[in-house]
């Protein structure tokens, strides 16, 4: 079995584990640095009612406290699925190496896991999007961005 199979066939297993135990939907992911498994997550939607206890973001999190670093460098994500439009943006945020997928989000919406309608959703002006989305103006706006623009010791990622 080839290094990139043996994490991917963890990463199966776990969501495979998942079903049977009742505590979320079939997804795993696995945070990999240097031939070590540094985290790994199931999704846990139903079961913590979080909306975004995906297995990817789950992984990245425990990894990033493991590493204690904000960003995944040099590490690799093994997900059993394509991920989802918030999981794809959490894992570029978090800056991995390489991403591994197996099953794709079309096998994911044969079965109910369909988000298409969010990729659409990004490409559509706000004004026209399905949740109502109004832009406020305000006179503090900018406030946050000139004090992070200004801020000498900030932390850049």
């Amino acid at each position: 079995m080839s290094y990139e199979s043996k994490f991917m066939a963890q990463a199966i297993r776990l969501a495979v584990d998942n079903v049977k135990s009742g505590n979320g939907g079939p997804f795993g992911a696995v945070v990999v640095k240097n031939g070590e498994v540094i985290s790994t997550g199931v999704n846990s939607v139903t079961s913590s009612n979080d909306p975004t206890a995906h297995a990817e973001v789950i992984a990245i999190r425990e990894a990033c406290k493991k590493l204690n670093s904000f960003q995944l460098d040099d590490c690799e994500i093994y997900a059993s699925c394509e991920p989802c439009p918030m999981c794809l943006g959490a894992i570029y945020w978090a800056r991995p190496v390489t991403l591994y997928f197996a099953g794709t989000k079309k096998d994911a919406a044969n079965i109910g896991f369909d988000d298409s309608f969010i990729y659409e959703e990004i490409n559509i002006p706000y004004q026209k999007r399905k949740i109502i989305t109004e832009h406020i103006e305000h006179p503090e706006t900018l406030a946050p961005f000139i004090e992070w623009k200004n801020k000498v010791d900030k932390i850049k990622y």
